[in-house]
């Protein structure tokens, strides 16, 4: 198989693992969480989320694919030793595999749209929209094929390897995304009236502070920094033995959270600009925001023109820089377990999530026969890999991390083989060891239990 590739350097490292975990979770889930759940109180409660359960969660999973220097399936099975706790590895890939199809099915409708946006077929009314949006996502034909397409982008970057497909691709793909983005906030807050936009983000009202707002920040949390999905551990197999496992978590959390509240920035003040109701909910990004965008820029048909383009071609980058981490857990497990060539890994990964793909965008159309329960397919994917397997997947890896792996191997990882051992780094080890075996646990218990409604 040769010698295993790692990283070539580390901005790299950050770029390409903050693309993991930047993705649709930032610009399309936070901005509507944070709408439907009080702007500035749950930003707040979020950020400490990140830091008190992302970061000590991130560190886990990359203490065990450094410590593996393998696949997620094969880095936990070293850990463990025979034991069953080696399950958590395959449930992640499994997790990461079955993300990656249904995932790629909203990634393909983020492409369309910016070929709509391109040709200028997004304008109109607000129903308009609404109809333009369920009928691209019943279609029979161009979901599928544009599902297709964003996977067969996402092979052409994976088939090259680590350093000359993952790593180069997230060079070039997260500095334009943030450049996007910047141009996009600059543009929304610069509307008249974009200040409350503004103020909705950053000026917390304590009236909209309950269990509900706290529960969903530590889920959205959990979500956005791509957690239990395999991908953190498979990346974390590529990291050379001197790359700072803490100081890349704390710099990825960061950049996370900078994309997050940037997203925010660039949807929030726009909205509020022409009036439109901040809490509108899973359909802000699809349906809502193409009329923001007509509605505010109806002086400058140019620049809505443009800022509705740009968003659409943020959205799809961010899309595929997600695509890359959760396609590579399930082509590395394929290459080192079967012992075949990475890009007949790739092809067969992409293959096998073209079909799930194609069958979820079905579930959503005319397919009545890929409903259960009277619910589609794609629901049920999302359903079981957000609401089942990854509370599962990260609340055993914190419970075999703090409780299983003997602390001087979790030690050596954590201090990079004893050369990080000021009395700094130490103090964070302990910190790190208590959270991860008494407070992030907890947490993913809660959000487990809340998710079923079993906590109010």
């Amino acid at each position: 198989m040769g010698e295993r590739a790692n990283f070539g350097s580390k901005l790299g490292v950050i770029l390409a693992t903050a693309g993991s975990a930047v993705g649709l979770g930032n610009v399309w889930r936070f901005p509507y969480m944070t709408g439907e759940n009080g702007g500035a109180v749950f930003i707040m409660i979020y950020i400490n989320c990140v830091v008190v359960l992302g970061i000590p969660c991130m560190i886990s999973e990359f203490i065990v694919g450094r410590n593996g220097r393998a696949n997620t399936a094969r880095a936990y099975r070293k850990l463990a030793g025979g034991t069953p706790w080696a399950l958590i590895g395959y449930m992640g890939v499994l997790t990461g595999f079955l993300i990656t199809g249904y995932y790629a099915v909203v990634s393909g409708w983020c492409l369309q749209y910016v070929i709509a946006s391109l040709i200028g077929h997004l304008q109109g009314d607000p129903e308009y929209f609404r109809t333009y949006f369920t009928e691209l996502s019943t279609d029979p034909v161009k979901p599928v094929l544009w599902t297709v397409i964003i996977l067969g982008l996402t092979y052409l970057i994976i088939e090259h390897g680590v350093r000359d497909g993952i790593e180069r691709a997230s060079k070039l793909l997260m500095p334009t995304l943030f450049i996007l983005l910047l141009i996009i906030v600059s543009a929304s807050c610069m509307l008249p009236g974009g200040d409350k936009g503004i103020e909705f983000l950053f000026k917390p009202d304590w009236s909209k502070l309950n269990a509900e707002v706290f529960l969903g920040a530590l889920g959205q949390s959990f979500y956005s920094l791509s957690i239990a999905m395999g991908c953190l551990c498979t990346y974390a197999s590529y990291f050379s033995g001197y790359t700072n496992l803490t100081r890349s978590a704390s710099q990825i959390a960061l950049i996370d959270c900078m994309v997050a509240i940037l997203a925010g920035l660039m949807i929030f003040p726009a909205a509020f600009s022409v009036g439109v109701n901040p809490d509108s909910g899973p359909s802000l990004i699809f349906i809502t925001l193409p009329n923001v965008f007509q509605q505010a820029f109806a002086a400058f048909p140019m620049m809505g023109y443009c800022i509705s383009l740009l968003f659409f071609v943020l959205l799809s980058l961010a899309a595929l820089t997600s695509l890359m981490s959760l396609h590579e857990v399930s082509t590395a497990f394929i290459h080192e377990e079967m012992k075949v060539s990475r890009k007949k890994a790739a092809l067969v990964v992409t293959i096998l999530t073209s079909i799930i793909g194609a069958f979820c965008s079905l579930s959503l159309g005319p397919a009545d026969g890929l409903t259960i329960a009277g619910k589609a397919l794609f629901d049920w994917f999302d359903f079981i890999t957000g609401q089942i397997f990854l509370p599962i997947v990260g609340f055993l890896t914190c419970i075999f991390i703090g409780w299983f792996v003997p602390h001087h191997i979790v030690r050596r990882e954590f201090t990079n083989n004893g050369s990080l051992q000021s009395r700094g780094y130490i103090r964070m080890f302990h910190i790190f060891l208590f959270l991860v075996k008494y407070i992030c646990p907890l947490a993913i218990l809660l959000i487990f239990l809340h998710q079923f409604g079993l906590l109010k």
